[in-house]
């Protein structure tokens, strides 16, 4: 078997980010507020219809930074579970089949490919979560990429993808390091 990976243990636990949303959004909303100390400084000569305006952006973009680190996250958690069963050597079917992709491709896997494949084939897992993941990693690929062109996906936001992970999180016995 190719070296193992050493687990850095700095990925994000999701309700670590449910909390780092919650504040941002929380102190966003406070910042421009008229009772904010700073508020005349910052928004002098701007008319409410504008503060709103930028209010509206920022919130959009705290949305879409935090749906990404949700699938990021996520996307941690399905790769340590294929390594740890990789690692392991347990016998039920899907690590069988993650150790017989290992062989073949090592850690060069494809989440949406071959990862959530075998979750689907050999996990017992509901076909609609997987394909919901299939999109929302499809989602993650525009973000990540820089947002250049305009998406053929379903609408993802924050409050789509976390309890989307959440119920991926809750179904599936991922293993972690």
């Amino acid at each position: 078997m190719p070296d193992r990976v050493s687990f850095s243990r700095q990925h994000p636990a999701i309700q670590e980010v449910a909390r780092y949303y919650d504040d941002l959004e929380k102190s966003l909303r406070l910042y421009f507020s008229p009772v904010a100390p700073s508020y005349k400084i910052r928004f002098g000569g701007y008319s409410l219809a504008e503060v709103e305006t930028e209010l509206d952006g920022r919130l959009a973009e705290l949305d879409m930074a935090s749906t990404l680190t949700i699938l990021a996250a996520i996307e941690a958690a399905f790769r340590i579970d294929y390594l740890q069963r990789c690692y392991l050597k347990k016998k039920e079917p899907v690590s069988r089949a993650f150790r017989s992709l290992h062989r073949e491709k090592g850690t060069k896997v494809s989440l949406e490919d071959d990862i959530l494949e075998v979750w689907k084939r050999h996990g017992g897992v509901p076909s609609a979560l997987i394909g919901n993941l299939r999109g929302a990693f499809k989602f993650r690929h525009w973000l990540a990429h820089g947002r250049y062109w305009v998406p053929k996906l379903r609408k993802y936001d924050y409050l789509t993808v976390y309890p989307l992970a959440e119920t991926a999180l809750k179904i599936l016995p991922l293993l972690g390091p």
